[in-house]
């Protein structure tokens, strides 16, 4: 009788692939490399993962409830004006970038550049986490217009978007160039022009 999968080891399994992957990219590592980094057998992925796509999609969905988890309560904080907060949001994604000295990207860019073309399943989780991340932003940005802070006609899910493709943007420069300039740009010119306040100085 087969033993019940281990939660714990599917979650060594997810970190282990979220480094590698976002290191290496997906096809620049196998299962193998996968399951030694966690310290698991080999034959144990399937217990966990049908395919390696499908795996991919579990560590998407591992990558953005991390990045939700570690980042999203600056664009819940009620406690401070909705502009405020996305901006924060972003300021804090920048400084966890800089820590790897710009050079990873964002997994959600990264993965949809390498696998998006080739895998529907793929294409609906990244598609699915889009929404949920514009819909976080969307809030804030419907709060500032109740508050009078961001003009009435802007539909908040079209700006939403429109702030996270110029984010993306972004993070796809500095990768290139391995350093903040293209964030900056974001911080102080597309960001605030977006939202329609004063850009900040730089640091």
């Amino acid at each position: 009788m087969p033993r019940p999968a281990n939660p714990l080891v599917r979650e060594r399994l997810l970190a282990a692939g979220l480094e590698l992957i976002h290191t290496n990219g997906f096809n620049g590592c196998g299962i193998k490399e996968i399951t030694d980094s966690a310290g698991v057998p080999k034959g144990s992925f399937y217990s966990y993962f049908a395919s390696k796509e499908d795996f991919a999609v579990a560590v998407l969905e591992h990558y953005w409830a991390s990045i939700d988890r570690d980042f999203g309560f600056h664009l819940r904080d009620a406690s401070r004006p909705p502009v405020d907060r996305v901006t924060a949001f972003f300021s804090a994604l920048t400084d966890h970038n800089a820590r790897r000295g710009f050079a990873l990207g964002c997994l959600v860019g990264n993965m949809s550049l390498e696998l998006a073309d080739h895998s529907a399943q793929v294409r609906e989780k990244l598609d699915h986490i889009m929404d949920r991340w514009t819909g976080l932003i969307a809030a804030c940005l419907r709060d500032a217009q109740a508050s009078g802070d961001l003009p009435g006609g802007a539909s908040p899910e079209e700006l939403a978007y429109a702030i996270v493709e110029a984010w993306e943007g972004a993070v796809m420069q500095g990768r290139i160039g391995q350093r903040r300039v293209a964030y900056d740009r974001f911080a102080t010119v597309a960001l605030p022009r977006l939202l329609g306040v004063p850009a900040p100085s730089v640091k």
